[in-house]
Protein backbone atom coordinates (compact mmCIF):
# COMPACT_ATOMS: atom_id res chain seq x y z
CA UNK A 1 0.00 0.00 0.00
CA UNK A 2 1.15 3.51 -1.15
CA UNK A 3 1.53 6.04 1.92
CA UNK A 4 -0.83 8.09 0.16
CA UNK A 5 -3.22 5.27 0.28
CA UNK A 6 -2.57 4.18 3.75
CA UNK A 7 -4.71 5.29 6.57
CA UNK A 8 -4.46 8.53 8.59
CA UNK A 9 -6.81 10.56 10.89
CA UNK A 10 -5.66 13.93 12.06
CA UNK A 11 -6.85 15.48 15.52
CA UNK A 12 -5.79 19.28 15.87
CA UNK A 13 -7.37 21.47 18.53
CA UNK A 14 -9.49 24.49 19.06
CA UNK A 15 -6.14 25.21 21.01
CA UNK A 16 -2.91 24.48 22.82
CA UNK A 17 -3.58 21.81 25.80
CA UNK A 18 -6.84 20.79 25.09
CA UNK A 19 -6.03 16.83 25.42
CA UNK A 20 -4.81 16.24 22.06
CA UNK A 21 -1.45 14.22 22.79
CA UNK A 22 -3.19 11.90 25.20
CA UNK A 23 -6.45 11.26 23.03
CA UNK A 24 -4.24 10.26 20.46
CA UNK A 25 -1.97 7.95 22.68
CA UNK A 26 -5.68 6.64 24.09
CA UNK A 27 -6.47 6.13 20.47
CA UNK A 28 -2.99 4.55 19.38
CA UNK A 29 -3.42 1.61 22.08
CA UNK A 30 -7.39 1.00 21.14
CA UNK A 31 -6.50 0.61 17.41
CA UNK A 32 -3.23 -1.26 18.11
CA UNK A 33 -5.35 -3.83 20.22
CA UNK A 34 -7.59 -4.45 17.42
CA UNK A 35 -4.75 -5.84 15.51
CA UNK A 36 -3.49 -2.87 13.71
CA UNK A 37 -0.25 -1.35 13.18
CA UNK A 38 -0.20 2.23 14.15
CA UNK A 39 1.70 4.91 13.95
CA UNK A 40 1.71 8.12 15.51
CA UNK A 41 3.12 11.33 14.12
CA UNK A 42 3.14 14.92 15.03
CA UNK A 43 4.24 17.26 12.20
CA UNK A 44 5.79 20.43 14.70
CA UNK A 45 5.98 19.82 18.13
CA UNK A 46 7.46 22.32 20.63
CA UNK A 47 8.14 21.25 23.62
CA UNK A 48 11.39 20.77 26.19
CA UNK A 49 10.50 17.61 27.03
CA UNK A 50 12.37 15.26 24.63
CA UNK A 51 13.00 11.67 24.24
CA UNK A 52 15.45 9.55 22.33
CA UNK A 53 14.60 7.48 19.89
CA UNK A 54 15.71 4.04 19.23
CA UNK A 55 17.46 5.21 15.56
CA UNK A 56 19.33 7.89 17.84
CA UNK A 57 17.97 11.11 17.91
CA UNK A 58 15.39 13.45 19.79
CA UNK A 59 11.15 14.07 19.31
CA UNK A 60 8.62 15.05 21.52
CA UNK A 61 8.06 12.62 24.45
CA UNK A 62 4.43 13.22 23.68
CA UNK A 63 4.83 10.97 20.56
CA UNK A 64 7.44 8.66 22.39
CA UNK A 65 4.76 7.66 24.94
CA UNK A 66 2.14 7.19 22.26
CA UNK A 67 4.71 5.22 20.40
CA UNK A 68 4.79 2.61 23.28
CA UNK A 69 0.87 2.82 23.59
CA UNK A 70 0.83 1.51 19.96
CA UNK A 71 3.71 -0.94 21.19
CA UNK A 72 6.29 -0.28 17.89
CA UNK A 73 9.90 1.60 18.21
CA UNK A 74 10.25 5.15 18.56
CA UNK A 75 11.59 7.07 15.25
CA UNK A 76 12.55 10.65 14.81
CA UNK A 77 10.25 10.78 11.88
CA UNK A 78 7.14 10.49 14.93
CA UNK A 79 8.06 14.36 15.01
CA UNK A 80 10.07 15.54 12.34
CA UNK A 81 10.48 18.82 13.53
CA UNK A 82 10.80 19.60 17.46
CA UNK A 83 11.50 23.12 18.65
CA UNK A 84 12.96 23.52 22.01
CA UNK A 85 12.69 26.75 23.58
CA UNK A 86 15.71 28.47 24.77
CA UNK A 87 14.28 32.52 25.26
CA UNK A 88 11.21 33.86 24.94
CA UNK A 89 11.65 34.78 21.12
CA UNK A 90 13.89 31.88 20.34
CA UNK A 91 14.80 28.32 20.00
CA UNK A 92 16.62 25.16 18.66
CA UNK A 93 15.25 23.55 15.34
CA UNK A 94 15.29 20.13 15.41
CA UNK A 95 14.84 18.45 12.51
CA UNK A 96 14.09 14.52 11.77
CA UNK A 97 15.97 14.21 14.76
CA UNK A 98 19.15 16.11 15.07
CA UNK A 99 19.61 19.77 15.39
CA UNK A 100 19.80 22.00 11.87
CA UNK A 101 19.74 25.41 13.98
CA UNK A 102 18.83 27.98 16.44
CA UNK A 103 16.21 30.56 15.39
CA UNK A 104 14.18 33.50 16.62
CA UNK A 105 10.42 33.31 16.01
CA UNK A 106 10.28 35.40 12.99
CA UNK A 107 13.18 33.58 11.16
CA UNK A 108 11.35 30.28 11.82
CA UNK A 109 8.17 31.85 10.38
CA UNK A 110 9.86 31.97 7.58
CA UNK A 111 12.32 28.78 7.56
CA UNK A 112 9.32 26.89 7.95
CA UNK A 113 7.89 26.81 4.71
CA UNK A 114 11.14 25.20 3.60
CA UNK A 115 10.68 22.20 6.25
CA UNK A 116 7.73 21.17 4.32
CA UNK A 117 9.28 18.35 2.27
CA UNK A 118 10.89 16.81 5.07
CA UNK A 119 7.61 16.97 7.14
CA UNK A 120 6.00 15.18 4.39
CA UNK A 121 8.95 12.64 3.76
CA UNK A 122 8.70 11.34 7.22
CA UNK A 123 5.21 10.90 7.11
CA UNK A 124 5.37 8.85 4.27
CA UNK A 125 8.68 6.64 5.98
CA UNK A 126 5.90 6.45 9.09
CA UNK A 127 2.60 5.45 6.64
CA UNK A 128 4.41 3.25 4.48
CA UNK A 129 4.42 0.48 7.13
CA UNK A 130 1.10 1.13 8.71
CA UNK A 131 -2.28 0.57 9.00
CA UNK A 132 -3.19 3.34 10.02
CA UNK A 133 -1.50 6.63 11.09
CA UNK A 134 -2.63 8.76 13.94
CA UNK A 135 -1.50 12.55 13.66
CA UNK A 136 -1.29 15.18 16.10
CA UNK A 137 -1.64 19.05 15.29
CA UNK A 138 -0.43 21.53 16.88
CA UNK A 139 -1.66 24.71 18.72
CA UNK A 140 -4.84 25.66 16.69
CA UNK A 141 -5.75 25.47 12.84
CA UNK A 142 -7.14 28.97 13.96
CA UNK A 143 -4.11 31.07 13.83
CA UNK A 144 -4.81 31.99 10.06
CA UNK A 145 -2.46 34.76 10.47
CA UNK A 146 0.14 32.10 10.28
CA UNK A 147 -1.46 30.20 7.80
CA UNK A 148 0.78 31.12 4.53
CA UNK A 149 3.29 28.82 6.18
CA UNK A 150 1.86 26.69 8.39
CA UNK A 151 3.69 22.84 8.77
CA UNK A 152 1.21 21.83 11.87
CA UNK A 153 -2.27 21.78 10.86
CA UNK A 154 -4.32 22.48 7.74
CA UNK A 155 -1.00 23.22 5.64
CA UNK A 156 0.16 19.57 6.37
CA UNK A 157 -3.56 18.06 5.88
CA UNK A 158 -3.34 19.86 2.91
CA UNK A 159 -0.17 18.58 2.04
CA UNK A 160 -0.66 14.69 2.47
CA UNK A 161 -5.05 14.57 2.06
CA UNK A 162 -5.88 14.08 5.23
CA UNK A 163 -9.14 14.19 7.35
CA UNK A 164 -9.66 16.40 10.25
CA UNK A 165 -11.18 16.16 13.81
CA UNK A 166 -11.30 19.02 16.24
CA UNK A 167 -10.94 18.94 20.15
CA UNK A 168 -12.81 20.94 21.98
CA UNK A 169 -11.77 20.94 25.71
CA UNK A 170 -15.35 21.63 26.98
CA UNK A 171 -13.28 22.19 30.89
CA UNK A 172 -12.21 25.51 29.95
CA UNK A 173 -15.80 26.85 29.22
CA UNK A 174 -16.97 28.27 25.98
CA UNK A 175 -16.51 25.06 23.76
CA UNK A 176 -19.11 25.68 21.32
CA UNK A 177 -17.67 29.13 20.66
CA UNK A 178 -14.73 27.93 20.12
CA UNK A 179 -15.56 25.07 17.72
CA UNK A 180 -17.80 26.99 15.63
CA UNK A 181 -15.16 29.94 15.54
CA UNK A 182 -12.28 28.06 14.24
CA UNK A 183 -14.48 26.36 11.43
CA UNK A 184 -15.61 30.37 10.94
CA UNK A 185 -12.13 31.50 10.73
CA UNK A 186 -11.09 28.61 8.53
CA UNK A 187 -10.57 29.38 4.53
CA UNK A 188 -13.19 27.19 2.41
CA UNK A 189 -9.83 25.24 1.19
CA UNK A 190 -9.16 24.45 4.60
CA UNK A 191 -13.06 23.46 5.63
CA UNK A 192 -12.94 20.71 3.28
CA UNK A 193 -10.13 18.84 5.40
CA UNK A 194 -12.20 19.35 8.54
CA UNK A 195 -15.08 16.75 9.08
CA UNK A 196 -16.00 16.74 12.67
CA UNK A 197 -15.02 16.51 16.11
CA UNK A 198 -14.95 15.70 19.73
CA UNK A 199 -15.30 17.08 22.88
CA UNK A 200 -12.78 16.74 25.63
CA UNK A 201 -12.68 16.57 29.43
CA UNK A 202 -16.78 16.38 30.22
CA UNK A 203 -17.84 16.49 33.14
CA UNK A 204 -21.55 15.57 34.48
CA UNK A 205 -24.72 14.34 33.01
CA UNK A 206 -23.14 13.75 28.83
CA UNK A 207 -27.35 14.02 28.12
CA UNK A 208 -26.81 17.90 28.93
CA UNK A 209 -24.63 18.75 25.52
CA UNK A 210 -27.10 17.40 23.04
CA UNK A 211 -28.64 19.93 22.14
CA UNK A 212 -25.30 22.05 21.48
CA UNK A 213 -24.47 19.05 18.72
CA UNK A 214 -27.53 20.33 17.01
CA UNK A 215 -26.66 24.05 16.86
CA UNK A 216 -22.79 22.45 15.57
CA UNK A 217 -24.20 20.79 13.01
CA UNK A 218 -26.45 23.39 11.66
CA UNK A 219 -23.14 25.66 12.03
CA UNK A 220 -21.07 24.17 10.41
CA UNK A 221 -21.91 20.83 9.04
CA UNK A 222 -19.70 18.91 11.17
CA UNK A 223 -20.15 15.39 12.46
CA UNK A 224 -19.93 14.69 16.11
CA UNK A 225 -17.39 11.53 16.80
CA UNK A 226 -18.47 11.52 20.82
CA UNK A 227 -18.07 13.00 23.96
CA UNK A 228 -14.78 12.09 25.98
CA UNK A 229 -15.75 12.51 29.70
CA UNK A 230 -12.79 13.47 31.92
CA UNK A 231 -10.62 10.82 32.76
CA UNK A 232 -8.87 11.22 36.46
CA UNK A 233 -6.02 9.08 35.57
CA UNK A 234 -4.42 11.69 33.26
CA UNK A 235 -2.10 12.09 36.32
CA UNK A 236 -0.89 8.83 35.87
CA UNK A 237 0.77 9.34 32.21
CA UNK A 238 3.97 11.84 31.86
CA UNK A 239 2.61 14.99 30.18
CA UNK A 240 3.76 16.59 27.22
CA UNK A 241 5.11 20.05 28.61
CA UNK A 242 5.31 22.43 31.26
CA UNK A 243 2.46 23.73 31.28
CA UNK A 244 1.28 20.52 33.57
CA UNK A 245 3.53 22.05 36.47
CA UNK A 246 1.72 24.95 36.27
CA UNK A 247 -1.73 23.03 37.47
CA UNK A 248 -2.67 22.23 40.95
CA UNK A 249 -2.84 18.30 41.25
CA UNK A 250 -0.29 17.33 38.53
CA UNK A 251 1.67 16.48 41.80
CA UNK A 252 0.21 16.23 44.97
CA UNK A 253 0.32 15.09 48.78
CA UNK A 254 -0.40 11.38 49.56
CA UNK A 255 -3.11 10.59 51.47
CA UNK A 256 -2.22 8.85 54.80
CA UNK A 257 -2.77 8.48 58.31
CA UNK A 258 -1.52 10.93 60.43
CA UNK A 259 1.92 10.47 61.59
CA UNK A 260 2.49 8.32 58.60
CA UNK A 261 6.70 8.95 57.42
CA UNK A 262 6.75 11.22 53.89
CA UNK A 263 9.56 12.15 52.25
CA UNK A 264 9.67 15.32 51.00
CA UNK A 265 11.01 16.16 48.01
CA UNK A 266 11.50 19.52 46.43
CA UNK A 267 11.67 20.47 42.67
CA UNK A 268 12.63 23.88 41.71
CA UNK A 269 10.35 24.85 38.38
CA UNK A 270 12.99 26.26 36.18
CA UNK A 271 11.74 28.72 33.49
CA UNK A 272 13.32 26.09 30.89
CA UNK A 273 12.95 23.03 32.69
CA UNK A 274 13.52 20.17 30.44
CA UNK A 275 12.58 16.58 30.51
CA UNK A 276 10.46 17.11 33.91
CA UNK A 277 8.96 13.70 33.40
CA UNK A 278 11.84 12.80 35.32
CA UNK A 279 9.77 13.56 38.53
CA UNK A 280 7.02 11.21 37.20
CA UNK A 281 8.26 8.13 39.25
CA UNK A 282 8.89 9.94 42.63
CA UNK A 283 5.70 11.11 42.49
CA UNK A 284 3.99 7.85 42.13
CA UNK A 285 5.39 6.83 45.49
CA UNK A 286 2.17 6.06 48.06
CA UNK A 287 4.49 8.20 50.60
CA UNK A 288 6.89 10.86 48.48
CA UNK A 289 5.31 14.31 48.96
CA UNK A 290 6.48 15.88 45.49
CA UNK A 291 6.30 19.65 46.23
CA UNK A 292 7.43 21.90 43.22
CA UNK A 293 8.49 25.19 44.26
CA UNK A 294 7.23 28.14 42.23
CA UNK A 295 8.69 31.54 41.65
CA UNK A 296 8.74 33.79 45.05
CA UNK A 297 8.22 30.15 47.32
CA UNK A 298 10.88 28.85 49.71
CA UNK A 299 12.63 25.49 49.27
CA UNK A 300 11.10 23.88 52.54
CA UNK A 301 13.56 23.26 55.44
CA UNK A 302 12.22 20.18 56.13
CA UNK A 303 12.97 18.45 52.89
CA UNK A 304 14.27 15.31 52.80
CA UNK A 305 16.06 15.78 48.94
CA UNK A 306 16.12 18.69 46.66
CA UNK A 307 15.89 17.63 42.73
CA UNK A 308 17.72 19.84 40.03
CA UNK A 309 16.47 18.74 36.72
CA UNK A 310 17.09 19.47 33.25
CA UNK A 311 17.13 22.29 31.39
CA UNK A 312 17.26 24.02 28.39
CA UNK A 313 19.17 26.70 29.17
CA UNK A 314 21.67 25.83 31.99
CA UNK A 315 22.91 29.17 32.50
CA UNK A 316 20.17 31.23 32.70
CA UNK A 317 17.72 29.00 34.53
CA UNK A 318 21.22 29.12 37.06
CA UNK A 319 20.72 32.72 37.58
CA UNK A 320 17.16 32.21 37.70
CA UNK A 321 17.57 30.24 40.69
CA UNK A 322 19.60 32.48 42.01
CA UNK A 323 17.54 35.40 41.95
CA UNK A 324 14.59 33.64 43.86
CA UNK A 325 17.41 32.91 46.18
CA UNK A 326 16.95 29.28 46.15
CA UNK A 327 20.84 28.90 46.02
CA UNK A 328 20.58 30.18 49.58
CA UNK A 329 17.84 27.32 50.58
CA UNK A 330 19.69 24.74 48.96
CA UNK A 331 22.89 25.25 50.46
CA UNK A 332 21.39 25.79 53.73
CA UNK A 333 19.59 22.78 53.13
CA UNK A 334 22.75 20.49 52.75
CA UNK A 335 24.68 22.21 55.93
CA UNK A 336 21.35 20.80 57.52
CA UNK A 337 22.35 17.52 56.53
CA UNK A 338 19.93 17.11 53.76
CA UNK A 339 20.57 15.51 50.04
CA UNK A 340 20.83 17.32 46.79
CA UNK A 341 20.79 15.45 42.97
CA UNK A 342 20.92 16.72 39.74
CA UNK A 343 20.18 15.58 36.90
CA UNK A 344 21.68 16.93 33.32
CA UNK A 345 21.53 20.70 33.82
CA UNK A 346 21.10 19.96 37.57
CA UNK A 347 24.04 17.99 37.28
CA UNK A 348 25.96 21.30 35.79
CA UNK A 349 24.25 23.79 37.92
CA UNK A 350 26.08 22.13 41.01
CA UNK A 351 29.71 22.35 40.08
CA UNK A 352 31.96 25.95 40.69
CA UNK A 353 30.96 27.07 37.00
CA UNK A 354 29.32 26.61 33.40
CA UNK A 355 31.26 27.88 30.75
CA UNK A 356 29.71 29.38 27.44
CA UNK A 357 32.50 29.78 25.36
CA UNK A 358 30.93 29.66 21.76
CA UNK A 359 27.24 30.93 22.93
CA UNK A 360 25.81 27.49 22.77
CA UNK A 361 22.58 28.10 24.90
CA UNK A 362 23.16 31.69 24.07
CA UNK A 363 25.67 34.64 24.66
CA UNK A 364 29.27 33.19 25.31
CA UNK A 365 30.54 33.57 28.94
CA UNK A 366 30.32 31.69 32.61
CA UNK A 367 28.37 31.58 35.58
CA UNK A 368 29.38 30.18 39.20
CA UNK A 369 27.25 27.40 39.75
CA UNK A 370 26.09 26.14 43.32
CA UNK A 371 30.08 24.44 44.19
CA UNK A 372 28.25 21.36 45.64
CA UNK A 373 30.27 19.15 43.57
CA UNK A 374 33.67 19.89 42.85
CA UNK A 375 33.31 20.12 39.17
CA UNK A 376 33.01 22.46 36.39
CA UNK A 377 30.86 21.95 32.84
CA UNK A 378 32.21 23.58 29.25
CA UNK A 379 29.15 23.76 26.59
CA UNK A 380 30.91 22.42 23.54
CA UNK A 381 30.71 19.30 21.50
CA UNK A 382 28.40 17.82 19.51
CA UNK A 383 25.26 17.23 21.29
CA UNK A 384 25.24 13.89 23.11
CA UNK A 385 21.75 11.66 22.10
CA UNK A 386 22.00 8.12 23.29
CA UNK A 387 19.21 5.13 25.29
CA UNK A 388 21.66 3.66 27.55
CA UNK A 389 21.46 0.60 30.27
CA UNK A 390 23.91 0.28 32.85
CA UNK A 391 24.73 -0.46 37.00
CA UNK A 392 25.73 1.75 40.14
CA UNK A 393 29.47 1.30 40.79
CA UNK A 394 30.99 1.76 44.01
CA UNK A 395 29.97 1.93 47.47
CA UNK A 396 27.74 5.53 48.90
CA UNK A 397 25.89 6.52 51.44
CA UNK A 398 22.91 6.40 49.31
CA UNK A 399 23.83 3.87 46.73
CA UNK A 400 24.43 0.42 46.23
CA UNK A 401 26.60 -1.10 43.69
CA UNK A 402 25.48 -3.29 40.79
CA UNK A 403 21.73 -1.78 40.58
CA UNK A 404 20.51 -1.84 36.95
CA UNK A 405 19.35 1.32 35.51
CA UNK A 406 18.05 2.21 32.21
CA UNK A 407 17.01 5.96 30.47
CA UNK A 408 18.50 8.36 28.12
CA UNK A 409 20.99 11.14 27.63
CA UNK A 410 20.25 14.26 26.00
CA UNK A 411 22.87 16.99 26.60
CA UNK A 412 25.40 19.63 25.38
CA UNK A 413 28.70 20.09 27.53
CA UNK A 414 31.12 17.98 28.81
CA UNK A 415 31.41 18.00 33.07
CA UNK A 416 34.87 17.14 34.65
CA UNK A 417 36.61 18.04 38.19
CA UNK A 418 38.10 15.65 41.38
CA UNK A 419 34.25 14.59 42.14
CA UNK A 420 34.40 12.68 38.57
CA UNK A 421 36.64 10.70 40.58
CA UNK A 422 33.61 9.33 42.47
CA UNK A 423 31.36 8.55 39.26
CA UNK A 424 28.80 6.59 40.41
CA UNK A 425 27.22 4.96 37.31
CA UNK A 426 28.54 2.94 34.63
CA UNK A 427 26.54 3.03 31.46
CA UNK A 428 27.55 0.42 29.06
CA UNK A 429 31.44 0.68 29.86
CA UNK A 430 30.70 4.89 29.74
CA UNK A 431 31.20 5.96 33.92
CA UNK A 432 29.10 8.95 34.39
CA UNK A 433 28.38 11.03 37.14
CA UNK A 434 29.33 12.77 40.66
CA UNK A 435 29.45 12.72 44.22
CA UNK A 436 30.67 15.06 46.68
CA UNK A 437 32.99 13.88 49.17
CA UNK A 438 30.57 13.97 52.04
CA UNK A 439 28.18 11.47 50.05
CA UNK A 440 25.02 13.58 50.25
CA UNK A 441 24.91 15.36 46.55
CA UNK A 442 25.08 13.75 43.60
CA UNK A 443 24.69 14.18 39.90
CA UNK A 444 24.67 12.57 36.50
CA UNK A 445 23.73 13.02 32.92
CA UNK A 446 20.83 9.86 32.78
CA UNK A 447 17.22 10.96 32.66
CA UNK A 448 14.85 8.58 33.71
CA UNK A 449 16.95 7.47 36.38
CA UNK A 450 14.46 6.94 38.46
CA UNK A 451 11.94 5.17 35.69
CA UNK A 452 14.09 2.21 36.94
CA UNK A 453 12.48 0.47 39.87
CA UNK A 454 15.10 -1.02 41.55
CA UNK A 455 17.37 1.98 41.85
CA UNK A 456 14.63 4.22 42.50
CA UNK A 457 13.54 1.87 45.45
CA UNK A 458 17.59 1.50 47.01
CA UNK A 459 17.26 5.16 46.25
CA UNK A 460 14.29 6.39 48.44
CA UNK A 461 14.58 3.84 50.81
CA UNK A 462 18.33 4.88 51.92
CA UNK A 463 16.46 8.35 52.67
CA UNK A 464 13.93 6.93 54.75
CA UNK A 465 13.80 6.23 58.04
CA UNK A 466 11.10 4.03 58.01
CA UNK A 467 12.13 1.06 55.50
CA UNK A 468 8.76 -0.40 55.62
CA UNK A 469 7.01 0.61 51.91
CA UNK A 470 4.98 -0.67 49.60
CA UNK A 471 6.74 -0.58 46.17
CA UNK A 472 5.67 0.88 43.23
CA UNK A 473 6.28 -0.94 39.56
CA UNK A 474 6.46 2.48 37.60
CA UNK A 475 6.80 1.31 33.95
CA UNK A 476 3.71 -1.41 34.63
CA UNK A 477 1.87 1.37 35.66
CA UNK A 478 2.23 3.40 32.16
CA UNK A 479 0.98 0.52 30.18
CA UNK A 480 -1.48 0.10 33.21
CA UNK A 481 -2.59 3.84 32.41
CA UNK A 482 -2.43 3.41 28.51
CA UNK A 483 -5.08 0.21 28.69
CA UNK A 484 -7.31 2.43 31.11
CA UNK A 485 -7.33 5.32 28.79
CA UNK A 486 -7.97 3.17 25.71
CA UNK A 487 -10.88 1.03 27.35
CA UNK A 488 -12.14 4.87 28.46
CA UNK A 489 -12.27 6.14 24.36
CA UNK A 490 -13.94 2.68 23.37
CA UNK A 491 -16.50 3.68 25.72
CA UNK A 492 -17.30 7.31 25.09
CA UNK A 493 -15.99 7.70 21.16
CA UNK A 494 -17.17 6.54 17.72
CA UNK A 495 -13.71 4.56 17.14
CA UNK A 496 -15.41 2.94 14.51
CA UNK A 497 -16.68 5.82 12.69
CA UNK A 498 -13.20 7.67 13.31
CA UNK A 499 -11.23 4.60 11.73
CA UNK A 500 -14.01 4.97 8.46
CA UNK A 501 -13.34 8.12 8.30
CA UNK A 502 -9.29 7.70 8.21
CA UNK A 503 -9.69 5.24 5.41
CA UNK A 504 -11.94 8.02 3.54
CA UNK A 505 -8.36 9.88 2.46
CA UNK A 506 -9.20 11.04 -1.23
Amino acid sequence: MSAQSVPALMLQGTGSDVGKSLLVAGLCRAYARRGLRVRPFKPQNMSNNAAVTDDGGEIGRAQALQARAAGVATSVHMNPVLLKPQSDIGAQVVVQGKVMTSAKARDYYRLKRDLLPKVVESFEVMARDADLVLIEGAGSPAEVNLRASDIANMGFAEAVGVPVILVGDIDRGGVIASIVGTHELLSEDDRRWLKGYVINKFRGDVSLFEPATGIIHERCGLKSYGIATYWPGAYKLPAEDGVALEKAGKYHRKAGNEGDAVLRIAVPHLPRIANFDDLDPLAAEDDVELLVIKPGQVIPGDCDLVLLPGSKSTMADLRFLKEQGWDIDILAHHRRGGHVIGICGGYQMLGHMVHDPDGVEGAPGSEPGLGLLDVETVMAGDKTLRKTTGLTVGDHAVLAAGTPVDGYEIHMGRTDGPDRARSWLDLNGVVDGAISSDGRVLGCYLHGLFGSDDFRHAFLAALRSDEAHKMTHFEASIDAALDELADHLEACLDLDGMLELAKSRP
